[in-house]
């Protein structure tokens, strides 16, 4: 029996990716958009889901699930495989998958993180602290260093095929870019980003919001 899921997300969010996957995997769902600045991911019956107060949150026949990676990974699990999109449980690559959509959360965006406190026009300034935005600088700059790599003799994160590995490294790198990191001495990863952005996915997930 399909799981019947309902996400709670919000446009240009840290759902983003979240509502990516479900485009692309074509999963039927219910869509519920919460409108941040007004709070309403603060309300006592959203908090009684996800505790954090945060966007992606999925609910799985009633379940919720909160943490946009556990969701990702879920979804490729659940409906990846079958549609091609996500390597099989005894496939290799899906230990390469794990440790790239992994590496997104725990490595890059964490660094970019760092990088956004230290120096970012949104962030207080008097949480800015130059020495160490030019040590994030330099480590993003190593991150996308990495990602230029492995993209050199693939068209992809796992090899010929776009994957949902793509859409998570990728909404992240994007993000980044939107934010101000240049990716343009590195051509392969510039051109990889060009056609993730092509996607109708990527083209088209919020134009109901």
């Amino acid at each position: 029996m399909t799981p019947e899921l309902v996400l709670y997300a919000a446009p240009f969010s840290s759902a983003t990716p979240v509502v990516h996957a479900f485009d692309e995997l074509d999963v039927p769902h219910e869509r519920v958009l919460l409108d941040l600045a007004a709070g309403e991911q603060r309300e006592r019956d959203f908090l009684a889901l996800n505790p954090n107060g945060k966007v992606p949150t999925l609910l799985v026949n009633g379940t919720p699930m909160f943490e946009g990676l556990a969701i990702l990974q879920w979804l490729g699990e659940r409906y990846g495989v079958e549609r091609g999109l996500w390597p099989a449980s005894d496939d290799p690559a899906r230990l390469v998958a794990l440790s790239w959509t992994t590496w997104t959360y725990a490595t890059f965006s964490q660094v970019f993180k760092c990088l956004q406190w230290s120096s970012s026009d949104r962030v207080d300034p008097v949480l800015h602290h130059a020495p160490l935005a030019e040590h994030a600088s330099g480590e993003i700059r190593g991150l996308l260093d990495l990602l230029e790599a492995r993209l050199t003799d693939r068209p992809y994160m796992l090899g010929d095929d776009y994957s949902l590995v793509d859409l998570v490294v990728g909404d992240a790198v994007i993000y980044a870019t939107y934010a101000g990191v240049s990716v343009g001495d590195h051509p392969r990863l510039s051109s990889w980003l060009d056609r993730l952005q092509a996607r109708p996915s990527f083209q088209s997930s919020w134009s109901a919001a």
